[in-house]
């Protein structure tokens, strides 16, 4: 066994020192948390550092996208109560039942897929439906934070088509009807100065959704 040397009394730190210490670190935490932590997590700044940083268009994201969460649970709730009426009627009458199911439709679209694009300052984003001609998809799109231009359009197999276009949309929905068999669907641009959430839902008949850029 090794026995080790105790510390002196005058090698041990003072209380003046211990408490300089621990205040130094409650102000870095506290910087932290001004500068970091609320900008990204809460959208919360401030300073402006956090903006500076890009940190507080984070925050916004997650903020949009847990509103977006409980907006689609929220919805879920009111189609299942809506569901759970029906089941329990014995003898529905057919009035009652179609009520509830436009009810139902008008609560919620229910959508197949759900894509989402942070586009930064500048920066371009493509999606595309796989589709056969004559095939039909429901669509419905929302910026976050700002307006994009858009271009909805086709293309495959030597063809090409542009269906609609807009500068400075905020939204857009309604249906695609594939003029050809091929790729169809939208490029989103950012022009503003800070992040733009776009939010795509959609339904219908395609093969697939992809994001060609």
């Amino acid at each position: 066994m090794f026995n080790s040397d105790m510390p002196s009394r005058a090698e041990l730190p003072t209380t003046k020192q211990l408490l300089r210490s621990t205040i130094i670190a409650l102000c870095v935490a506290i910087i932290l948390l001004v500068t970091v932590i609320l900008p990204a997590e809460y959208a919360i700044d401030p300073t402006g550092v956090g903006r500076m940083l890009g940190l507080t268009e984070m925050g916004e994201i997650k903020a949009q996208l847990a509103k977006e969460a409980e907006e689609d649970k929220a919805a879920s709730e009111v189609v299942n109560i809506v569901a759970g009426t029906e089941n329990k009627s014995a003898t529905p009458d057919l009035k009652t039942v179609k009520q509830h199911s436009q009810n139902a439709r008008s609560t919620e679209t229910v959508w197949k897929d759900k894509t989402m694009l942070a586009l930064k300052p500048g920066q371009g984003a493509e999606v595309k439906l796989v589709m056969a001609k004559g095939q039909t998809a429901q669509f419905q799109w929302t910026a976050k934070g700002g307006v994009v231009n858009y271009d909805k359009h086709g293309d495959g197999n030597g063809k090409s088509t542009s269906y609609k276009k807009g500068r400075g949309v905020a939204s857009d929905q309604g249906d695609l009807v594939a003029a050809f068999t091929g790729n169809h669907g939208w490029f989103f641009r950012n022009r503003n100065d800070n992040t733009v959430m776009v939010i795509l839902r959609t339904s219908g008949e395609y093969v697939e959704v992809k994001r060609v850029l």
